[in-house]
């Protein structure tokens, strides 16, 4: 460990120290040399399973790539993300196929129907060489909801061209997901304003 967390009193000790510590860690870069897409999991209670996604996005199309976003459940309005990345163009394609909230849309079928369709339309894009990152944004929850197998999403990943990347968002995602994913990250809920102080969903935070 390096800054104040290091024991070495002196400055010629702590540049030894920090010098054997880079000695490691470029060994440990050089022997990672492995490329390949990956399965990225975004599940969790707390907040930022679509921000981080979204950084994904940003970052991929900073580097040229080309990018889909597919968003199941969302829909019922634009969030801020799709109008600021809509200057990319035809380099994103950004698709909110659903209706809202279950207590919005109170209509199961229709659910699982605009589910169906989004998934259709995800499967060309993770088929699709030309795209570097497929985001599928709240398809875990999806998943827990029923209105789309497991199965189905494992049998879309194998689609995938070798270096194509997936981003899956969303509470609840199942263990069997969990292992097949190369990064898991959890979010743990601390604290809420909307639960602890009654804040209002705001622009340029949640939407």
């Amino acid at each position: 460990m390096g800054g104040d967390l290091a024991p070495e009193a002196s400055a010629d000790a702590y540049r030894r120290r920090m010098a054997r510590r880079k000695e490691v860690q470029q060994q440990r870069v050089g022997e990672r040399n492995l490329e390949k897409g990956l399965v990225l999991v975004f599940t969790g209670d707390g907040k930022g399973k679509t921000t981080a996604a979204l950084g994904l996005v940003l970052r991929t199309l900073g580097h040229g790539e080309q990018v889909a976003v597919v968003q199941f459940i969302k829909g019922g309005w634009q969030p801020g993300e799709a109008k600021a990345l809509e200057l990319f163009g035809e380099a994103l394609h950004w698709h909110a196929l659903g209706e809202g909230f279950t207590w919005e849309t109170q209509d199961r079928e229709r659910d699982r129907q605009l589910v169906q369709q989004a998934w259709q339309r995800s499967l060309t894009y993770l088929a699709a060489a030309d795209r570097k990152l497929v985001v599928l944004d709240e398809v875990n929850v999806a998943l827990k909801l029923g209105y789309l197998h497991l199965d189905q999403v494992l049998e879309g990943l194998a689609l995938r061209p070798p270096l194509t990347h997936v981003a899956l968002t969303g509470r609840g995602a199942p263990a069997a997901l969990l292992e097949h994913a190369d990064l898991v990250t959890e979010m743990k809920l601390l604290r809420h304003p909307f639960r602890e102080q009654g804040v209002k969903a705001q622009a340029g935070i949640e939407f």
